[in-house]
Parts: structure tokens; sequence; C-alpha cells
């Protein structure tokens, strides 16, 4: 279609030159006039088809290509690990998927149109010149050269500015989502003023280094606009002496100045292409940096694609944990232990002695490092990672919830489940209660995060979403921190008699949390200083009792 649009802008000066030469200078015929001008309209009619219709494809076409592309870079992102997620962070994540691709949808669509059109036109205009006048063509020859280097230099420029701004536009979408995601906690310590001032700082820096991209490429009109009117009144000088000397017809002096506009126009069509492909260029890096990453955790090709988790039993042998590559201050260090089938296990410990470091390796959220993660007496990394994470059930720390109904939220365990499962887990997780009280039921709709339900009724969700999907190994990472110790004595109970087979690994704050469990592990410092029963650990381990002793005298005095 373009192609299309390209024969009639070549051919179009032509006949204008025959209407001039011969309709009006040699022949003097209205008819003859008149025949070419009729066909002048069909050739425009004809030249608009094709613009119009290739604009629609070209369009069409980049915006289905930035489609699939955001789809392959979001699966990729739904691969990464934990640790590559923190590599990028969800702020430049979420700008390559949308500015990034964005960017590149518009150059796309710009270069299927001009990339066929200006250099069609380009050498079509440049052979008509030709064959009018081989002489007064070689000014394009002068012209284009400079032109060349001109576009050349402010690209080489503008590239490395294109990068940085992009950089800047991450630290942006990073600060809004954080605060926006913060926004309560924002609120209740009267930091909007600070959040301000922060957002303006990675604005300004945004807008400075915006203004010094685009800075180099005001320049670039300006200079194709010079170039255009100096080659025209070359043209104009050269061509009417030829004029006056005979050497030239005035019809082919109009056409030869109109093919000339356009060799100059298609230049700077294609200039503006390879400016804008610059920024593009930029994103397409960044964008490719995503896609070319590995997943640091996939299923391995030696991998017992067969094998699930059918027991529970856990077992650690010496791991070592790193949330770095640099080997220095482990997370965890030479962990070992063994779960059995159906136990309860609980996990205390001071913050950021590794508590939830450890659970996470369990599903292979983060590999080990060193040592090696055995389910039901298979390394972890056998497992494929569908079957591994789904005999594993994981309450979270942080309790999220998504937009949608109770229901919805609650299915995301199991997608196939009954409403009477649904129930059952959720009377399991003390839920039922609250959520029946409402006139909407399980078909309530939940704010972005679960903002409209409070923290203790988000964490029996997250619990009731866990036990919907019936796991081996269930494990509630201090998920019951925001109930009060009735509610959480009673979802324990309901662990111990409908959940007998499955495996229950809970970390906890309060020591009555755990207290009742077959096997309790005490870290600190990433390390296992305590392991045993409550009545065990009481006599050999003195963290232990400081632990409980000093949660007993709180109680005391509340």
């Amino acid at each position: 279609m373009m192609l299309t649009e390209v024969a009639g802008d070549v051919l179009m000066p032509k006949l204008m030159s025959l209407i001039i030469n011969e309709g009006v200078g040699e022949l003097k015929d209205m008819g003859y006039i008149i025949n070419t001008g009729i066909r002048m309209v069909l050739l425009a009619v004809v030249m608009m088809a094709g613009g119009v219709l290739g604009n629609y494809f070209a369009a069409r076409a980049s915006i289905s290509f930035a489609s699939d592309l955001r789809a392959d870079v979001f699966r990729k992102v739904q691969g990464f690990s934990f640790k590559n997620i923190d590599k990028f962070s969800t702020g430049s994540l979420i700008t390559r998927l949308t500015n990034d691709i964005t960017q590149m949808q518009n150059v796309l669509r710009m270069a299927l149109v001009m990339l066929l059109r200006s250099p069609g036109m380009l050498v079509g205009a440049f052979i008509m010149a030709i064959t009018i006048n081989a002489r007064l063509a070689l000014i394009i020859g002068i012209v284009t050269p400079i032109l060349g280097f001109g576009i050349y230099f402010i690209m080489s420029k503008a590239l490395p500015r294109f990068n940085i701004m992009q950089k800047k536009l991450d630290t942006l979408n990073t600060g809004i989502q954080e605060n926006l995601t913060n926004i309560r906690v924002v609120k209740s310590f009267v930091r909007s003023d600070f959040e301000e001032e922060k957002f303006s700082a990675a604005n300004t820096e945004l807008r400075d280094n915006t203004v010094k991209a685009l800075r180099i490429i005001i320049c670039t009109m300006p200079l194709m606009t010079l170039m255009m009117n100096i080659t025209t009144l070359a043209v104009v000088w050269f061509g009417g002496g030829f004029v006056i000397k005979g050497g030239m017809l005035v019809g082919d002096l109009i056409a030869f100045t109109t093919y000339i506009t356009q060799i100059l126009m298609s230049l700077m069509m294609l200039s503006m292409i390879i400016l804008q492909g610059s920024r593009a260029l930029a994103s397409s890096r960044r964008v490719m940096e995503v896609l070319d990453t590995d997943s640091d955790i996939t299923d391995d090709a030696s991998m017992n694609k067969d094998a699930h988790v059918t027991q529970g039993s856990v077992e650690f042998k010496n791991v070592t944990f790193n949330y770095t590559d640099t080997g220095e201050n482990d997370v965890l260090c030479d962990i070992s232990f063994k779960i059995e089938p159906g136990e309860t296990v609980g996990i205390l410990g001071a913050t950021g002695s590794g508590k939830t470091s450890l659970v996470q390796l369990i599903p292979r959220l983060y590999d080990a490092d060193e040592g090696e993660i055995l389910v039901d007496g298979i390394n972890v990394k056998d497992y494929s990672l569908k079957n591994l994470r789904d005999g594993v059930g994981m309450v979270l720390q942080k309790n999220v919830l998504f937009s949608g109904t109770i229901m919805e939220n609650l299915k995301w365990g199991d997608e196939n489940a009954t409403e009477e499962e649904i129930i059952e887990s959720s009377e399991h997780a003390q839920a039922h209660g609250f959520v029946t009280a409402a006139p909407e039921g399980y078909e309530r709709e939940l704010g972005q995060g679960g903002v409209n339900v409070s923290g203790g009724q988000k964490q029996r969700l997250c619990i009731a979403r866990a036990l919907l999907k019936k796991p081996k190994i269930l494990i509630l990472d201090d998920s019951t921190s925001a109930l009060d110790t009735a509610t959480e004595a009673r979802i324990r109970e309901n662990f111990d008699t409908d959940l007998d087979s499955t495996t229950k690994i809970i970390i906890a704050q309060r020591i009555t949390s755990v207290m009742d469990a077959d096997k309790i592990i005490v870290l600190e410092d990433g390390r296992i200083i305590g392991m045993g029963n409550h009545t065990e650990l009481m006599e050999i381990s003195e963290e232990y009792r400081d632990i409980y002793y000093s949660q007993k005298e709180k109680e005391k005095a509340r």
C-alpha cells in the first residue's frame, strides 16, 4: 500500500511537467490539459487509498506486536524467581512492560509506514531527477553526505541520553508504586510532605534528563529545513540558468524542484525514524534484558516429572543460604534437621534470624547455596516446580489478597473447588463467620490488596486459601500475628483434628503458638541454637527459656 502511494508521488510531478511543457507550452491544447488533469486526480485517489490502508495495516501490526511482546515479557516475569525480581525491582519491570514497549510500538508503526515510503520516494525521485537533468542532480550528491553526517552525530549523542532518561523513569515509577502501596503508612506517620519532596526530586531529575535528551534532537528539524532551503535555492539558481539558456524546459524545472523536495523530505523522514529509533533502541535493550534473563530457578532436565509430594517429610542437610552472590553474611548457615510426615513444627527466633528465609527454600522460592533440601526423601530440585509447589501450601508473612470477590480469592487455592470445600476451609481458618455476616457473603468484593478487610480477617482468608489447596506441607509464616489468642487456639485445634496427616511448619513470635508442637526449632543469626519439644527445650535451651519467661511476664503485666 505504501509503495502505491510512493508510485503516485513519483509520477505526479512528471504529469505536472507534461501539462506545463506540452499542454500549455508546445501544444496549447485544453483537452490534453484536462485529460492529464483527470489522470492526476485518479492517481491522487489511488494514492489516498494506498496511504489510508498502509497506515491502517501499520497501526494494526504495531499494536499486535506490542501486545504479543508485552505478553511474552509478562510470561517471562512470571517465571522469575524472587531473586530475579529483586534484581530488576518491580517499578523497573512495570516501566519496561508499559512505557518501553509503547516506545517500540510507536517507532514500529512509523517505520512500517516510512521505511518503505521514504526510501521508495528517495530512489524514485532521484531517478526521475537524473532523467530530467543529470548535472543539476549533482547538488543532491553534495547535500546528502552533509545531512548523513549530521544525523549520525545527533544519534550518537542522543542514544546514551535516552538510556539515562528511561532509568530515571524507572526511579520515578518505583517511588510512585511504593508510595501508593504504602499510603496508609505514609499518612499514619504524617510523611506526606517528605514523600512529596522525594517525588518532586525524582520528577525533576526525569524532567531535566528528558530535556537534555530532547535538546539535541531539537536541532534536527532546523538543520533539515536549512539544508532543504539551501538546496532548493541552488536548484532554482542553477536550473533557472539552464532554462534561460534553453537547456531545460520550465515544466522540467518545476518537476525537478518537486523531486528535490521529495528527496529532502524522504531524508528528513528517515532521520526522524532514526532519531525516534534511537529512543526505541534504548527501550528495546531494556526489554531484551528481561527476555534474556534466565530464571535461576527452573525445572532441571534431570528432574523426575512424575514425582509428587505424597507424605510431607522435610529434611535439611547442611544448608547454607545467602541473598547475594558474594557469599558473605550468610542468612542461613549449616542448617540440618528432619521433619516427619504429619508433624507440627514451630520455628522461633528474633527478627532477622532467618525464619522466613528457611521456609522459602522448601517450595524453591529461593535455592540454597550449599547443602540440600529433601521432601519425601527427594531433593527439591528433582521435582518439577509445579508438582513441588502443588504439594506445599504457604501463607506468607505479608498477606496478599487480590481485587475480586472473596470466592475468587479463595479459589486461588483450588480453582475447581466446590462451594462445600470452600466453606469447610473457611471454617477451619475461622473465616466463615465474618464472611457470612456480610450480606454478600462469599461474593463480597475485595479492594486491591484486601484493603476493605481487617488484618486479622485478611490472615484468616489467606489461611483458608492455603487450606483449600489440601497441601501435604503447610507453612504458616507468622500468619496469625493479628489474631487474638482464642481464635488462634481454635485454628490450631482444627489443624490437629482435621490436618493430622499434613506436615505443619509454623513461624511465630508468640511462644504459645508453638508450645504444643511436636518439635520446636530456635534460630539465632541463621543458626539452629535449640531443637526439641517444649519440655526438652525448657531443660536444655537457655535462649528458649528466656523467650518463654519474658513473654509470660508480659502476659502477667497485661
